[in-house]
């Protein structure tokens, strides 16, 4: 008789364990996995099996291959998405994302387990300050497999600013523009742009749009560094077109070659490419170049329960050397450089929002995004996203925003100027 928490396993006569070895381990591995919901899997000689656990929401697979059927069982983190890239796995009755949201479910909270995943996060715990050891020229090299794309393809499912960012939604009923609006607006009350003409650093530019946002609102004097040639032009040619060229500079250099003081330092979703064995260089580097009165702004990807690895398909795929930190692991890095954290935020679900909206609209472009590239990286762009969207959601991902400064004093004692700057109109209207 099955317990209240076991999946209840259906096989067809076929597929009894101890007939095919890749099955067995793959029946194996499910009936540990699936703990609340219902998952349905069509095997390569049609036969199905069925892993019922508590009641919860459903999904459905297929394997074309017995290869994709043991590469799943021995290294589902890698093997799920390239699967499903080269179409040899495939969702059914059910979209992808519907797939993965039950899958990680399972894996991070109705309790179901995966021997061979823990072994494999333990083994990319073991070597995480290897595969993140981030001198110039690799992290150039990084850069240059996810931001060097066309950037033809940001433009069909970012907002028109290009921001590659967590977005801000306060209500949860605003449109992605609005949220990301909201976003530069709140980093900007954060760095005190309190006059015009202070010299902001922004490590990690990405195509300029919070830089452009800084001069054409605050009157600041931008300079922004990057590490992609695609993002530097297209930058450019953004405060080119928007009149700002004289005030906003973009340099392809790499953050540790910056020597010059600045009245602001800020970087925004750059820190996760920086590398658990790089923090302290980082954080040391910001303290050198910001002035004695300056702030420092970073905002990163982080970790709510800890320390942790990147999972190895989008280590492999989308972003090779980065990781999102805990901020266990960032906090000590930060006091070894002397500098003050001066107010630490912490967004809960707002990625998961902003990424879902990419994630819309992306399928709404496909057919557009497939005649830049093709089927296999439509199929990646879209596993990645729907990835990335549960780790916010389930799998205890959040954004952090670490304001920093060398003296206590630097900014106002209580967070009420955020507010005020935020609800201030913006240059060249009146109240």
């Amino acid at each position: 008789m099955l317990s209240q928490h076991s999946p209840e396993a259906v096989q067809s006569p076929g597929l009894l364990p101890g007939r095919q070895g890749g099955v067995w381990l793959l029946h194996a591995m499910l009936s540990r996995l699936v703990r609340q919901g219902s998952l349905r899997v069509r095997h390569p000689d049609g036969s199905l099996s069925h892993y019922q656990g508590t009641p919860g929401p459903s999904a459905a697979m297929a394997f074309r291959s017995r290869g994709a059927e043991w590469r799943f069982a021995l290294d589902p983190g890698l093997a799920l998405g390239e699967g499903y890239m080269a179409g040899e796995v495939e969702p059914l009755e059910f979209p992808l994302h519907q797939l993965l949201d039950l899958l990680v479910l399972n894996l991070c909270e109705a309790g179901g387990s995966h021997p061979a995943e823990r072994a494999m996060d333990w083994w990319r715990q073991a070597r995480r300050r290897l595969d993140q050891f981030n001198p110039a020229g690799r992290a150039q090299r990084n850069a240059a497999h996810h931001y060097d794309l066309d950037a033809r393809l940001f433009r069909l499912f970012l907002d028109p600013q290009m921001q590659y960012s967590c977005a801000l939604f306060p209500t949860g009923q605003e449109s992605l523009e609005q949220a990301q609006t909201l976003k530069l607006r709140h980093i900007a009350a954060k760095l005190r742009l309190h006059r015009p003409g202070l010299e902001v650093l922004e490590i990690g530019c990405g195509w300029g749009g919070l830089a452009l946002h800084l001069a054409r609102e605050h009157g600041a004097r931008v300079t922004g560094l990057t590490l992609s040639t695609e993002q530097l032009q297209v930058a450019r040619a953004a405060a080119a077109a928007a009149g700002l060229a004289g005030q906003v500079n973009f340099e392809l250099m790499d953050y540790r070659a910056w020597q010059r003081p600045m009245d602001r330092v800020v970087s925004v979703a750059m820190f996760e490419a920086v590398g658990l064995a790089h923090f302290g260089a980082f954080f040391q580097g910001v303290a050198r170049v910001l002035k004695p009165d300056g702030v420092a702004l970073v905002h990163s990807i982080g970790r709510a329960h800890g320390p942790g690895a990147t999972n190895a398909w989008l280590a492999k795929y989308i972003f090779p050397g980065g990781y999102s930190p805990a901020l266990s692991e960032v906090l000590p890095a930060v006091e070894r450089s002397g500098l003050w954290v001066t107010d630490v935020e912490v967004l809960r679900l707002h990625y998961a929002r902003t990424i879902a909206q990419w994630r819309h609209r992306f399928a709404a472009n496909r057919n557009a995004i497939a005649g830049l590239y093709d089927e296999r990286f439509c199929r990646m762009f879209e596993f990645y996203l729907s990835g990335c969207e549960l780790a916010f959601r389930r799998m205890g991902h959040m954004n952090w925003q670490m304001q920093l400064a060398h003296r206590p004093d630097a900014v106002p004692l209580t967070r009420d100027y955020i507010a005020a700057a935020e609800a201030a109109p913006p240059a060249g209207t009146s109240a």
